[in-house]
């Protein structure tokens, strides 16, 4: 099968670490060893992942070193791609003992200039602030903020996407079985202007919705986005709550889900279903292997 795995945030860093190199490279070595299982059961893998503490990162070191000339968002998610597709990268070469070729693509996602995601921001970057240090700084920045749960984050644009001028590109290194790390943190995100061209605009695109996007076209057979929770759960936090072992797409989307965690997941997730022969599961990164048996997770198959 050709595989399509989405890492999640806890992939690189977990809540409450330092932001620090020799951190993301522990939490990279872990996901590298689950997602090697996947190769060496015969699968063909691609993989995503997000950036929104990174990307936050080096906006913050651009201001403090000028603050009138801060890299744009799509510049910035450029910087961090390289840096984690690297980590990963050389993580999985070494789980699978350099004995298959492996390789990241700084990869461009076509969004439209009139979404209107541009005027309402959503999307957690940077680290996380008490409510008083976050609106100082949105003052004094020009920010925009939101609680991410009892913390506050900055929030960005963040419109879906709708195409991927590298595609080619991705499908000829696939047709050579090359492991691929790309779309890191939904891909950098680009407006298509009326003379054909593109250019980068700020915003940071949805990691999940990106890599649906990128599954589809690339025809997988499954998608896989990976957490650090064991399934997707009705009645989450409840006495009352209960992992969901299979959906279909239809009735997924109809599910209460929180707006800033698995909602989007188990949306994109329906979205890449839809009425063809394949399926997504969500659940634990360590589960990888197992989500793709339906033995762990939540899977979204049409019945």
């Amino acid at each position: 099968m050709l595989v399509v795995a989405a890492l999640g945030g806890n992939a690189l860093l977990r809540r409450g670490e330092p932001l620090t190199a020799k951190a993301q490279r522990e939490n990279v070595a872990t996901a590298a060893t689950a997602l090697a299982q996947i190769i060496k059961a015969g699968h063909r893998l691609v993989v995503t992942h997000g950036n929104g503490p990174q990307i936050g990162l080096l906006a913050l070191q651009g201001a403090a070193y000028k603050p009138d000339a801060v890299f744009p968002l799509d510049v910035l998610g450029a910087e961090t791609d390289g840096m984690i597709g690297y980590m990963i990268e050389q993580a999985l070469e070494n789980a699978l003992g350099h004995d298959r070729p492996v390789a990241t693509l700084l990869t461009q996602i076509e969004v439209d200039p009139k979404d209107p995601a541009f005027a309402k921001p959503t999307k957690f970057i940077g680290p996380v602030y008490d409510k008083a240090e976050a609106e100082r700084l949105a003052q004094a920045r020009g920010w925009s903020i939101a609680a991410d749960g009892a913390h506050w984050r900055r929030v960005v644009p963040s419109p879906m996407p709708s195409g991927i001028p590298d595609l080619k590109v991705l499908e000829l290194l696939l047709e050579q079985d090359v492991t691929l790390i790309c779309a890191g943190g939904g891909g950098i995100p680009v407006v298509r202007r009326a003379d054909g061209s593109l250019i980068g605009v700020e915003a940071v695109i949805d990691k999940d919705h990106a890599t649906a996007l990128l599954a589809h076209k690339l025809n997988a057979d499954a998608l896989l986005l990976l957490t650090d929770v064991e399934a997707v759960f009705r009645d989450f936090g409840t006495e009352t709550q209960s992992a969901i072992r299979q959906v279909s797409p239809e009735d997924a989307v109809r599910l209460d889900l929180p707006d800033g965690s698995m909602a989007p997941k188990v949306a994109a997730a329906a979205a890449f279903v839809s009425d063809r022969a394949r399926f997504a599961s969500v659940g634990r990164l360590e589960d990888a292997l197992a989500l793709l048996d339906g033995k762990a997770g939540t899977m979204i198959v049409n019945n």
